[in-house]
């Protein structure tokens, strides 16, 4: 309120200040998938289907992005490329989708500003996500603590359960409690990202934009991290175990 009477309404300056969230993703889904064999020895990682859910990993994906607003995916593929192209080209799916090959292996970093070479609003900020993580989290909010902290790049943060119970003790050395898997004490990178326009030329060409744009950007204070919220499901696929916790979990919660 001011001293006359309510605020006035918002002003296009104030509108660009929140800018709108992006509309166009990168999906990175060329990995080979070693650790998922026999699962992989005919089909990408990504194609691999959860238990009991019908839909391979990037099913769930592209519906996840759908949901959250992205019209356009640009899908980099690689190991076994025809078989997720011939999906992709026959499945009834929730957005546009176009794919890149990388000939060569160009490494995370030289895959993502490969795919995004492709994407239709180059000028526009856009998502993108590793072929092999399964989440649902509001990616709008994602993109605001983007643009609230004017980052250059955003990851997702998750904490997944650790694989082994801990135990607790006092400080005089006394066993206090037994915790099975409990939520691991430090963030992980989740796999997601927001990025701003004009990221994709600060990647290197071919090598892990973990290993050096990401360092360089946080020494600038321009990486962002995003803690995915209380309850947000999550869970990277990368071994047979996974795909039954995954299934088993979903089950729990009565998605599948």
């Amino acid at each position: 309120m001011t001293e006359n009477g309510p605020e006035p309404p918002q002003t296009t300056d104030d509108a660009a200040a929140f800018p709108a969230p992006p509309t166009q993703a990168v999906v990175l889904a060329g990995g080979q998938g070693s650790r998922l064999r026999p699962y992989t020895d005919d089909r990408p990682k990504p194609m691999v289907e959860i238990p009991g859910t019908g839909l391979p990993i990037i099913g769930h994906q592209l519906a996840w992005l759908a949901a959250e607003g992205v019209t356009d995916v640009v899908v980099s593929c690689g190991h076994l490329a025809v078989v997720l192209q011939e999906w992709l080209a026959t499945a009834v799916l929730p957005l546009r989708v176009t794919t890149v090959v990388e000939e060569e292996p160009l490494g995370r970093g030289g895959g993502l500003k490969f795919a995004a070479r492709r994407l239709p609003r180059p000028d526009g900020a856009w998502y993108a996500a590793n072929g092999d993580v399964w989440t649902r989290f509001p990616l709008r909010e994602m993109a605001a603590f983007h643009a609230e902290r004017e980052a250059v790049a955003t990851l997702a943060l998750a904490r997944p359960q650790m694989p082994w119970g801990v135990v607790e003790t006092n400080e005089f050395g006394q066993v206090l409690d037994f915790i099975e898997a409990p939520p691991s004490p430090y963030p992980i990178n989740a796999g997601v990202y927001v990025f701003a326009p004009g990221f994709a030329s600060l990647l290197p060409d071919l090598g892990d934009h973990e290993r050096t744009t990401f360092p360089r950007l946080a020494r600038e204070r321009r990486l962002a991290g995003f803690p995915l919220p209380q309850g947000a499901y999550w869970r990277a696929i990368d071994t047979a175990k996974d795909l039954t916790e995954a299934a088993r979990e979903l089950a729990a919660q009565g998605a599948v």
